[in-house]
């Protein structure tokens, strides 16, 4: 099998994706209609669906670790964002009279999902098991839309202030980065189930091991870099939008006094 072939006949079906993204879609339509901001809601389909039916989800479904981490980076920070950024301005979310408290729930959110789910036990349910594997889903998307939210939130005074935002984005991006790190030079296997791929398509591994040459020690380095890297990516992309958001402030200076009439 070469890399092309693999590429074309990979895509699996998952009907309860395409009926969650077919509902997605309706109910936003339904509730908001058709406007300029349904892009990102399209992007967000996009993205998800990407994890569920294309090769990338074959490849992750027991044998690259690496591929199950990218999964894990576009249902966790790329899917709930583009969501987020679909909703109309006038939209009022939770949470807006409580920010502070809030945002440091958030924030535990968004960093726990992701090293939780590279414990071992769960990493290894989170493949063989597709109860666990639709749970990990579902807490994914929902820990990451609660972890934009006070980022990304319709409104802006529902919003983070710029200075906040920056440092909660980058507090989050350390603390990934640490996880990407630990898993990029460990010598214990993070996630043992990858050490026994599927034997149903010998083509696949024999195209990973041998066409590709990734070998399982590989394959959870680059796991760890695409946490540490592109992961970390995604937040400082947020940092300097957030960044221009601060810049683009008014001022607040002194008011000129008024003259009185002569």
């Amino acid at each position: 099998m070469t890399t092309q072939q693999f590429l074309v006949s990979s895509w699996s079906w998952d009907g309860a994706a395409v009926v969650f993204s077919a509902l997605a879609m309706l109910a936003y339509v339904w509730r908001f209609g058709v406007n300029g901001r349904m892009w990102y809601l399209l992007a967000a389909v996009g993205a998800f669906l990407l994890s569920r039916i294309s090769p990338l989800n074959t490849l992750a479904a027991g044998y690259l670790f690496s591929a199950h981490m990218l999964e894990h980076i576009l249902l966790l920070l790329i899917v709930p964002a583009l969501a987020l950024m679909s909703l109309p301005r006038q939209v009022s979310l939770p949470w807006g009279r409580s920010l502070p408290a809030h945002s440091l729930m958030a924030w535990l959110a968004g960093v726990s999902a992701m090293w939780l789910w590279h414990a071992r036990p769960l990493c290894n349910a989170a493949v063989s098991s597709r109860v666990v594997s639709a749970l990990q889903i579902g807490s994914l998307l929902v820990l990451g839309a609660i972890f934009w939210r006070p980022i990304l939130a319709p409104r802006e005074t529902e919003r983070m202030s710029p200075p906040g935002a920056v440092f909660y984005l980058f507090s989050a991006c350390v603390a990934c980065s640490v996880l990407g790190i630990l898993i990029t030079f460990s010598p214990v296997k993070v996630c043992p189930i990858y050490l026994q791929p599927p034997n149903d398509n010998r083509a696949v591994l024999e195209l990973i091991q041998v066409g590709w040459g990734i070998t399982p020690e590989k394959d959870q380095q680059i796991g760890g870099l695409l946490m540490w890297v592109p992961m970390c990516l995604v937040y400082l992309s947020a940092i300097v939008a957030q960044l221009a958001r601060w810049f683009a402030q008014p001022l607040a200076g002194p008011q000129p006094a008024e003259r009185g009439s002569s």
